[in-house]
C-alpha cells in the first residue's frame, strides 16, 4: 500500500499582538486581502477562504501550520500510518473542522513541538473574487504548490527530517551547506510538490516556532514594488534582494510586526528529483542588512 503523503502547505495560523499592524503590513506591503468577520481575522491570497489566520495574542508566533491531504481516503490512511509509527494525534470534531473551513482535520506536533494540522477539503470560494490589499502587477503563485514555505525551529535536524520524511511523506534533504563564523550549518529542505521546498529546518539559535514564511508572486515587478514600499516605510530588512542558489528564487526578507520574517519572492524553481547542495547559499545578493535580527 502506498504511503500517505501531504500534498501542500495549505494555511498558517499566527498569534499576533498587534492586529492593526498586521492588517496594514499584509495589505499595503504584501498585497493580501484582509477580512475580519464571523470567521475572525484572516488573509486571502487566492480563492481559498483563508490562507493565513490571525489570532489576537501576546505570543507573536506560529500557532499551527495546515498541511493538505488529497481526500478522505488519504485522511484515513494517514491516521493508520500515524498509529503504526506511534505518533500521537487527535482527530478534530466536525465543529472544529468547520471552524477551520475544512471537511476533516487532525492535530499533532512535530519533534520540536510545532503544532500541525492535517486536513482535506478546504473551502474554496470561487464565487468571491480575490481583491488584493494594494495594486499588484500579477497574482500570488499558489495552486497545487500551496501557500508557500515555512522555515521552522528544530530540536535536532535529523529528527525533524525523519519526521517530515517518514511520517508526513515529504522528500528532500540538505540543500545548503553554509559556514557561519566557526559553525557549519546544514540546511535541510523538504518538499511535497513541485515547489522548491515546503518546510525547512536548520536555522541555528532560533527560539520562536517560525523563522520565516515565504510567499511567491508570478510577476517580478511585485517583488520590486514590495521592496520599495518596505524601504519607504523603514521596515527592517533581514536580507536584501538577491537570488538563491537552491530554488533560484529572487527574493528578500523583511521583518513582520511579530518579529519573525516574511520572504517575498518570484521565479522559484521546482523541487529536486535528485539531491544537490549549494555551498554559498545564493547566486547574487541576499546580503545581510540587519544581522542583529538573526537570533
Amino acid at each position: 500500500m502506498d504511503k500517505a503523503r501531504v500534498t501542500e502547505l495549505g494555511y498558517l495560523g499566527l498569534g499576533v499582538s498587534d492586529l492593526g499592524a498586521w492588517r496594514d503590513f499584509a495589505t499595503e506591503i504584501l498585497g493580501m486581502e484582509f477580512l475580519d468577520d464571523d470567521s475572525g481575522a484572516r488573509l486571502r491570497m487566492d480563492y481559498w477562504r483563508q490562507r493565513i489566520v490571525l489570532h489576537q495574542g501576546a505570543d507573536d508566533d506560529l500557532r499551527y501550520m495546515g498541511f493538505r491531504l488529497s481526500g478522505p481516503e488519504a485522511f484515513g490512511a494517514m491516521q493508520r500510518q500515524l498509529t503504526e509509527v506511534g505518533a500521537k494525534f487527535e482527530v478534530a470534531s466536525a465543529a472544529e473542522a468547520e471552524d477551520h473551513h475544512v471537511l476533516e482535520m487532525l492535530r499533532l506536533e512535530d519533534p520540536a513541538g510545532v503544532p500541525i494540522e492535517l486536513f482535506h477539503g478546504p473551502q474554496v470560494d470561487l464565487h468571491v473574487p480575490f481583491r488584493p490589499g494594494r495594486g499588484m502587477h500579477g497574482r500570488f503563485l499558489t495552486g497545487d504548490q500551496g501557500l508557500g514555505h515555512v522555515i521552522i525551529r528544530d530540536r535536532g535536524i535529523a529528527e525533524s527530517e525523519r519526521f517530515y520524511r517518514e511520517v508526513l511523506g515529504m522528500r528532500g534533504g540538505v540543500e545548503g551547506r553554509l559556514q557561519i563564523g566557526d559553525q557549519r550549518v546544514d540546511m535541510v529542505f523538504m518538499h511535497c510538490n513541485a515547489r522548491g521546498h515546503t518546510v525547512g529546518v536548520g536555522v541555528p539559535g532560533w527560539t520562536k516556532r517560525i523563522q520565516h514564511f515565504m510567499v511567491e508572486v508570478d510577476n517580478l515587478d511585485d517583488v520590486g514594488l514590495a521592496y520599495d514600499l518596505v524601504r519607504q516605510r523603514q521596515i527592517p530588512i533581514l536580507m536584501g534582494l538577491g537570488r538563491h542558489g537552491n530554488d533560484k528564487m529572487v527574493s528578500f526578507y523583511m521583518q513582520t510586526p511579530s518579529g519573525f520574517f516574511c520572504e517575498y519572492g518570484w521565479g522559484g524553481g521546482h523541487s529536486f528529483a535528485q539531491s544537490e547542495y549549494n555551498p554559498r547559499g545564493n547566486i547574487w545578493g541576499l546580503d545581510a542588512e540587519s544581522p542583529s535580527l538573526r537570533g
